[in-house]
């Protein structure tokens, strides 16, 4: 979790208790990008609350809130515990070898079904074999349309 992430959550966490923030970014220098999420699910009402909530930001920044859609960002090993057995994409800071076919290939990104996840890594069964990827590693990663 970001500095930035950290900060929005704590100021949710008395006026929005049910939302989650599961991904904010600072994106071309200029604007910050919130995607959140409630359990009775993002409402536009909810996102001009957030909005104001965080009203601060519009002095240095345009301030996008919204719902995740369909490619709902993946940035704690709670959400991946949720969503194992989804297709998911991984993406890596590093490569990673990944045997295809009987010889050996490095790759930075897996798509694939999510098929386990502990409190330090995913295991990702992707083209061409099945990934233990560390949380630590992972760049970006997001569920992908069933």
């Amino acid at each position: 979790m970001t500095s930035l992430e950290a900060d929005i959550e704590r100021r949710l966490a008395a006026s929005e208790p049910g939302v989650e923030v599961l991904l904010a970014e600072v994106v071309g220098g200029r604007t910050v990008r919130v995607f959140i999420d409630h359990p009775d699910g993002v409402t536009l009402d909810l996102c001009e609350r957030v909005t104001r909530q965080l009203n601060d930001l519009r002095e240095r920044y345009a301030l996008e809130v919204s719902s995740p859609g369909t490619r709902r960002p993946l940035t704690k090993p709670a959400h991946f515990v949720r969503f194992v057995g989804r297709r998911a994409r991984v993406r890596t800071r590093r490569s990673h070898p990944l045997p295809r076919r009987g010889e050996s290939a490095d790759a930075k990104s897996f798509t694939g079904e999510l098929v386990a996840a502990t409190d330090s890594e995913v295991t990702l069964a992707a083209d061409g074999g099945v990934i233990a990827i560390p949380y630590s590693d992972i760049r970006r990663s997001y569920l992908l349309e069933d």
